[in-house]
């Protein structure tokens, strides 16, 4: 059975020259009948089928389970499935290859102990690999070690982009807040929801009668409601019922469960600073984009085909990646 995992948003790599070399697994000499068929051209630099294949693996791996289900089996989802799994490939490549060229133009190159762990990641990610998926993948130890050194050149760039960000996020900030709402669309309405609260009636009771939006209990933080919304939430105690709130669509009342949420608040400030460095790399990376020259040899990449008769099961790049670089980048 196929496992989803969480990946990185990014994907990637490159091959400036494919070579067929001796390449062992196990006992058993293998000489890969590598692919030279280019798919892709980002700022002069190719990308060929092979190394394509590599990424289209493990996406169709991390991405056709969901709860157990395997979405390449269902005949109304594989199409659409194969779709979104070529779509994002060919954009990830196009995005690595991009900043691979944006770290160049700006002298970053990954060093000696990065490049180190990159071999080793390489090596047990080839490993890590079948006889069927070797034939199918086309691949060698050596091709590895190139993708997982685009792949961290691009995350070297990023973290040189985003280095100056402030990490600091206060809890007023990023506070998430727990809440029930009643929400009604006209002033009638209103008035009988505040006579039902006035009279001594439970909150979400009169909202099991009157509220007309698809949820009674809620949680957002700042910037996700109506400014006069988000105006009287904020004010609440525990405890504490809204007066009326007149909005766009209606009314609205709420009541205040947990003003403060701990947990989802901090997860919240690793979003908002998450934010501010895609903000910060896109001002930049955007800008780059523009300037550079991207082919996608239509033919090529439409040629190569995803393996769905379960011999194809690898799903470790990212995480292999992970283990051997994750603290060096």
């Amino acid at each position: 059975m196929r496992r989803k995992k969480t990946v990185s948003a990014l994907c990637a790599g490159l091959l400036l020259a494919v070579v067929c070399t001796g390449c062992s697994k196990g006992d058993t000499l293998r000489v890969p009948q590598i692919s030279v068929r280019q798919v892709l051209k980002v700022d002069g630099r190719s990308y060929s089928a092979t190394e394509a294949k590599v990424y289209l693996a493990n996406y169709q791996n991390l991405y056709g389970t969901v709860a157990g289900v395997d979405l390449w089996a269902q005949d109304s989802q594989a199409q659409p499935l194969e779709e979104y799994i070529k779509n994002l490939t060919l954009s990830q490549m196009t995005k690595i290859l991009s900043m691979d060229s944006l770290a160049k133009s700006r002298d970053i190159a990954l060093e000696e102990p990065e490049i180190a762990g990159i071999q080793k990641a390489a090596k047990a990610y080839y490993e890590s690999l079948s006889e069927k998926e070797l034939d199918y993948l086309e691949i060698s130890e050596e091709d590895l070690q190139t993708l997982y050194e685009d792949y961290a050149l691009a995350q070297k760039l990023y973290k040189s982009l985003t280095g100056d960000i402030n990490s600091e996020v206060s809890d007023d900030e990023a506070r998430i807040m727990d809440a029930m709402q009643i929400v009604v669309s006209d002033k009638k309405k209103a008035k009988a929801v505040k006579k039902a609260l006035n009279d001594g009636g439970d909150f979400a009771a009169v909202a099991g009668s009157y509220n007309e939006a698809e949820e009674v209990k809620i949680q957002f933080g700042r910037g996700e409601l109506a400014q006069e919304v988000e105006q009287a939430a904020f004010a609440l105690d525990n405890g504490e019922v809204s007066k009326c709130i007149k909005t766009e669509e209606g009314y609205c009342y709420l009541y205040c469960v947990n003003k403060f949420n701990e947990e989802l608040t901090d997860i919240n400030k690793l979003k908002i600073v998450q934010k501010r460095e895609k903000a910060a790399f896109g001002d930049v990376f955007d800008a780059y984009s523009k300037t550079i020259s991207k082919k996608l040899y239509q033919k090529a990449w439409d040629g190569i085909e995803i393996e769905t008769s379960g011999d194809i099961k690898t799903d470790s790049f990212f995480s292999i990646y992970q283990e051997y670089c994750g603290e060096l980048f």
